[in-house]
């Protein structure tokens, strides 16, 4: 079956590799001003940093419903037979189980984000919410202040873990396909299952 494949694979379409770098836009934007702040540096990030917010929040409701009415939804999702590609015992069809628990991790990071995000924007007024300080309690405000740094700190050790692998000379074809939207089927074949690939999975 693989062998219908043609020599160049379509592996992300224009409207994933899309959301892909407007998500790295939303998510660069977030991160530097909330830690360059932090560091001294003086600016007016708090209109930035919520408007990025709302992008990403944006951003991430489209790719769930995009995910629940096609099959890339499917193809994420994360199953017990994936755990034998450690034994060696298989290969993965389109993607691999590291590329599955980091996408899992992203998705945890950045909904926590997001849902600690809007009850901040509620706290500090924001053209969407009417400004209300007394949203939570002391305790409790503490705690989502905590979950949103911790989820920042997590992003920022999965964009490392990303760009790093990224790079790797052997997965290059990776980075050139987010880019581009193919790979070639020659490239493709030394990671993956053809005819995986080839039947959708």
């Amino acid at each position: 079956m693989s062998t219908q494949l043609p020599e160049n694979l379509v592996r992300h379409a224009g409207v994933d590799r899309a959301f892909h770098w407007l998500t790295a836009l939303a998510m660069t934007v977030l991160l530097v001003t909330s830690f360059l702040p932090i560091m001294g540096i003086r600016f007016v990030w708090l209109e930035l940093h919520w408007s990025s917010g709302v992008l990403l929040t944006v951003l991430v409701l489209l790719h769930i419903v995009r995910a629940l009415r096609g099959r890339n939804g499917r193809l994420m999702k994360l199953r017990r037979a994936d755990f034998d590609e450690l034994k060696g015992t298989q290969r993965p069809g389109k993607y691999s189980l590291q590329q599955k628990l980091i996408h899992l991790a992203w998705s945890a990071a950045i909904l926590v984000a997001i849902i600690t995000g809007v009850v901040m924007m509620v706290k500090a007024g924001t053209p969407f919410f009417s400004r209300n300080p007394y949203i939570l309690s002391y305790r409790s405000w503490g705690l989502v202040t905590l979950l949103h740094d911790l989820a920042a700190l997590a992003s920022v050790f999965l964009i490392l873990v990303h760009v790093y692998f990224g790079l790797l000379p052997e997965k290059r074809q990776y980075l050139r396909s987010m880019v581009g939207g193919t790979v070639r089927r020659e490239e493709l074949a030394a990671d993956h299952d053809l005819d995986k690939v080839a039947r959708g999975e």
